[in-house]
Parts: structure tokens; sequence; C-alpha cells
């Protein structure tokens, strides 16, 4: 591999189509230090498609293609599945991704103009964030040592399949990493189960971390939460949710936020406690 960009099985898409599928690049889903993300529509048929900047690569480096052709072996339900890349002016990385007919879940739980999510789709949403995970961690050569989970990045396809949009073998900087199990890696698990347990207050609650993350904190870490649930739950579900399922979603997220400063459990341990207690084939 060079740094011409030779990657196997993977397309590589002229910067002039990715500009012109985002608009200029004004598409804007989600951005941070690390990554930006746009909403294209390339003229192909394709459907709705995610162009996702990667910051921070060095001039020459190869890391970038070889995060390109990691990211083209992966294949899971509830993954992204890499479309093709592109490299444009100023060596600006691009990754191209398929599938994001509905947009974003922070789109379905903050638009009124929406459709309300019923509790079946939120249930099987973060079942599907959980199901990502196991993969990414426990099954993916290398295992990655970046996924960030938010509203803003979890994209739903076209039957509102989640889809976890923001993985890979990069850090913060652009920095590759390619090592087995460490103390960093375990940090980084820590900081993924805490966002796994805002993304599931988000689900219940309808409300965005965004603008009341620390709001949401503090209620799930009170002692008699479980008192104040009807004041906090997402009125567009009415009456429509199972009373034990909710309480076990909430224990879940519960569990997931005291992880930040001393988990007692690991990520395998999450998933099968979460598989255990909603079993969304009931459905």
């Amino acid at each position: 591999m060079n740094c011409s960009g030779a990657v196997f099985f993977v397309r590589r898409i002229s910067y002039k189509d990715v500009r012109r599928a985002t608009d200029g690049f004004h598409r804007v889903l989600y951005s941070n230090s690390e990554v930006s993300a746009y909403a294209a529509k390339f003229g192909d048929g394709g459907g709705a498609c995610l162009v996702r900047e990667v910051k921070g690569f060095d001039e020459g480096n190869d890391d970038f293609y070889r995060h390109v052709q990691f990211l083209g072996r992966l294949r899971h339900r509830h993954l992204l599945s890499l479309r093709g890349f592109s490299v444009g002016r100023n060596h600006k990385r691009l990754l191209i991704f398929d599938n994001i007919e509905n947009g974003s879940l922070k789109d379905h739980l903050n638009d009124p103009l929406k459709t309300p999510l019923d509790w079946r789709t939120r249930l099987q949403i973060a079942n599907g964030v959980v199901a990502a995970l196991e993969y990414l961690f426990l099954f993916s050569d290398p295992p990655v040592c970046h996924v960030s989970i938010t509203s803003s990045n979890i994209m739903l396809d076209e039957n509102f399949t989640a889809k976890l949009s923001d993985f890979g073998l990069l850090t913060s900087g652009g920095n590759s990493v390619m090592v087995p199990y460490s103390e960093d890696l375990k940090q980084k698990s820590c900081k993924i189960i805490f966002q796994l347990g805002v993304l599931i207050l988000e689900l219940v609650t309808g409300q965005s971390s965004e603008m009341e993350g620390s709001d949401l904190i503090e209620w799930i870490q009170e002692s008699r939460f479980y008192n104040s649930i009807d004041k906090m739950i997402d009125p567009d579900l009415g009456n429509n949710y199972d009373c034990t399922e909710l309480k076990s979603l909430l224990a879940v997220a519960k569990l997931c936020i005291k992880s930040w400063d001393k988990p007692s459990f690991t990520i395998p341990q999450l998933f099968r406690h979460l598989q255990k207690k909603i079993d969304i084939s009931n459905y």
C-alpha cells in the first residue's frame, strides 16, 4: 500500500462528486474536533449517504488508507457500510457510507415535525447499538479503538434500523492505534459505556443530552428516581410502553452512568445483561 491511495475492494470517489452530493459540504449532520459528517445524495440512485471527514492526518501518511481498508472489511447490520472514500483539497480525508434514509436518531427525538418513535423501535435501537458494540469489541480484528455514541451520530435506515456511524481504528489526532486490550482501551470502554447510558436516557425521555444531559444524569443517579419516571418519560410515548421493560432499561442506564469513574463490569457482561432483560424477539 502506498500513499497514493492503493486501497483494495473500496471504491475511490472523486472529490468533485462528493462536494456536489453534499451541496458544497453545507448539509452538516454533526461535527466535533475529530470528525465532521454531512448528508449526501449521489446521482446514481443509491439513496441517502453519509460523508464523514476524518481530521488530523499527516500528508503522505498511510494510516488513512489502512483505516479505509479496515472499515471496508466490517460487515454488521448495525454499522453503516463503507461505500467509498475520497481525498480532496488540502488532503481532506473523506469516508462515504450508505443508507441513512431516515436521518439521525436525534432528528426523531427532537424534531416535532418527525413521526415519534414508538416503544418497540426505541428498544430495537438500544439493542442494535449494543449488538454493534459487541461486534466491534469482540469480533473485529483488530478491535476498534474509537467509538462515539450520541443520538446525532446514530443513523436510521429506511426501516429505522440503528446504524453506528462514528467508529474506527483512530484516536484523536488521526493516529492509528492497533494494539491489544490495554489500560487505555479499558478507559475508552468506560467512556463508551457511559455514552450508552446517556443514549438510553435520551430514548426514554426524548430529551437531548446536549441540552439537558447533566439533568438526565443527576436524575438517574437519585436513589428514588423510579418515583419520578412518569414525569421524565417522553410524552410522545403516551402509555404505549411496557413498565417492566422500561424499568429494566433504566436500570441498565444507571449501571452505565456509574461506569464513568469505576466500572464494575466489562462490555461483554453489559451486552448479556441487556439482552437478558430486554428481549425484542417477543415483539
